[in-house]
C-alpha cells in the first residue's frame, strides 16, 4: 500500500509552477502552448470545450478540432485538472492525446480591456 507521499510531492511541485488555470480564462481567449516538438494554439468556446489547431492534430489532418482538455501531467497517470498549460508539464486532451513536455504558455485574451 502507498503512502500518497510522491503524489503529494508531486502535487506540490506543479503548484510552484507558472500555469494557466481554468478559472482565468475567458470564452474567446486563446492559448498559444509551445511544447518541445510542437506549437498548439487553443481557443476557449462557450461551451468550455477548445478550439485546437497545431501538434498532432496538424500531423493527423484534424485542425481544426472541437476538443476538452484534462489538465497536465508530469508524463504519468497523475493529472493536474485545474490547469490548461504550465510549462514543464504534458498537456493532456480528452481522446487521450498528451504532447511533449510544455517550454511555454501564453494567454491572448479576446478583449484585453475587460478584466473579470
Amino acid at each position: 500500500m502507498s503512502s500518497g507521499k510522491p503524489l503529494k510531492s508531486l502535487a506540490a511541485a506543479a503548484d510552484r509552477l507558472p500555469a494557466v488555470l481554468r478559472t482565468d480564462l475567458r470564452a474567446g481567449d486563446f492559448i498559444v502552448v509551445t511544447t518541445r516538438n510542437s506549437v498548439y494554439s487553443l481557443c476557449l468556446l462557450e461551451d468550455g470545450t477548445y478550439s485546437v489547431a497545431g501538434g498532432w492534430f496538424d500531423r493527423d489532418g484534424e485542425s481544426p478540432r472541437r476538443i476538452g482538455v484534462n489538465g497536465c501531467t508530469f508524463g504519468g497517470r497523475a493529472i493536474k485538472s485545474d490547469v490548461v498549460a504550465v510549462p514543464g508539464l504534458h498537456l493532456e486532451f480528452e481522446n487521450r492525446v498528451t504532447t511533449s513536455r510544455i517550454r511555454a504558455a501564453r494567454v491572448l485574451r479576446s478583449n484585453p480591456q475587460v478584466r473579470h
